[in-house]
């Protein structure tokens, strides 16, 4: 019974695929003992794992053998193996199916992506050359020659205005004075030019010129090693004079025309009794009673010194009734015709007395030997004529607001008369 029930067995375990084992394995089961049972399966299963082992090593050798001998069946091999692999996927195949779909469909775009950008770089170059081809066409012929010439004027300009804001500022100031018929150009400063020299800094300077003609031309002086330079220099454009005919009118009889001829005088000598002019900004509080003189700056001093430059400096003076009342003075500026003061400086005058009281303006040279000379000297205020007067009527119509305006130097005897030949 033992050895027909391991031959049952053994047939049952070479042939794993036939419906009958169940069958046949049941009373099997309950027939021997329970020792019996346990030496049969012993022996079944060592027998069946050896027939196992021996047909799986058969089938690797056949299939290493075949692979080996016949190269041509690796293609058969693979496409078996990948679809027993893709039967055991957790996924049904028409779904691995959409996404190698989908995959090749993002791989087909990117491919065609690609190509349409590097196809357009390409043909860039070619319309650059068609148009540069169009154009020297057109210039044999003769056409378009403006529209280029125009369009290189263009880009000039352009690339111009771009070097010219990287190249620093400058601050100026322009004024015209109608009655003498005069244009005065200030220089004050420039700011955060470009450093020419290897230093990192430059000398820099201001060339003034009118155009077309650029006869008259005007230098400041040079800053050493200066990107951010203080110039504080002011130039006159006027008319040249040739001469002048003065006419007394308490001989002309007005009454009747007249005509006749009269030798032109030469007017070089008020030419050179030109002392300056300075710039005086002033400011009038009614309520407090405070006066503001702001001294701001001067220009085409008269040289004082060996050099043909001077010292200057500004005494202001307030009086009334011909006494000083308080007196006050800026500092000094060294070697310069054009100075720049900008100082201020406050007097307490009460509202019943503004029309009363004069403010005079002297402008010195320094010396550090000897009495210091003045330059030129000028007055506001009570008595006062011309910009004199009209300045100090327009500071009391303006309260509270400084009120600036140029006025001419005059020499020191001809105010002090101004001032004393006016009623007290």
């Amino acid at each position: 019974m033992r050895l027909a029930s391991v031959d049952v067995r053994a047939r049952r375990a070479a042939e794993p695929s036939e419906p009958e084992s169940e069958e046949a394995t049941e009373p099997v089961h309950h027939e021997h003992p329970h020792t019996e049972h346990q030496e049969h399966s012993h022996t079944e299963h060592q027998e069946h794992s050896h027939t196992e082992h021996q047909e799986h090593s058969h089938t690797e050798h056949q299939e290493h053998s075949h692979t080996e001998h016949h190269p041509g069946h690796d293609y058969n091999h693979m496409k078996d193996k990948f679809m027993t692999e893709l039967g055991h996927l957790p996924i049904p195949v028409w779904a691995v199916a959409a996404i190698v779909v989908v995959v090749l469909v993002l791989v087909a775009c990117f491919i065609f992506c690609l190509f349409k950008k590097c196809f357009a770089k390409k043909k860039k170059p070619k319309k650059v050359r068609e148009r540069k081809t169009g154009r020297r066409k057109k210039e044999k012929e003769g056409e378009g020659e403006a529209g280029e010439k125009e369009g290189e004027v263009k880009k000039e300009g352009e690339e111009e205005e771009k070097e010219q804001e990287k190249l620093g500022r400058l601050e100026f100031s322009l004024d015209y004075n109608f009655t003498d018929t005069q244009l005065i150009v200030g220089i004050i400063q420039a700011q955060d030019l470009a450093a020419m020299d290897m230093g990192g800094t430059s000398d820099p300077y201001v060339k003034v010129f009118l155009l077309p003609d650029k006869k008259k031309k005007y230098e400041t002086k040079v800053q050493r090693k200066n990107l951010c330079p203080v110039f504080n220099e002011t130039f006159i454009f006027k008319h040249d004079i040739i001469g002048e005919i003065k006419i007394p009118m308490n001989s002309v009889d007005l009454g009747q025309p007249m005509q006749q001829w009269r030798d032109v005088e030469s007017g070089e000598k008020e030419e050179q009794e030109r002392l300056g002019d300075i710039c005086i900004s002033l400011r009038y509080v009614p309520t407090a009673g405070k006066l503001t003189v702001n001294i701001m700056e001067a220009k085409n001093l008269k040289k004082m010194d060996v050099g043909g430059l001077s010292d200057p400096y500004v005494k202001i003076v307030l009086q009334q009734n011909g006494k000083r009342i308080k007196k006050k003075k800026t500092t000094v500026k060294k070697n310069t015709l054009n100075p720049y003061f900008n100082e201020s400086f406050s007097f307490d005058v009460p509202f019943e007395q503004i029309q009363k009281v004069q403010v005079v303006i002297t402008v010195f040279d320094y010396d550090k030997l000897g009495s210091n000379d003045p330059i030129g000297k000028t007055f506001m205020g009570y008595g006062a004529t011309g910009v004199g007067l009209r300045h100090w009527s327009e500071m009391i119509a303006n309260p509270r607001r400084p009120v600036a305006q140029w006025h001419t130097l005059l020499p020191e005897e001809e105010v002090d008369a101004a001032v004393k030949a006016k009623p007290r």
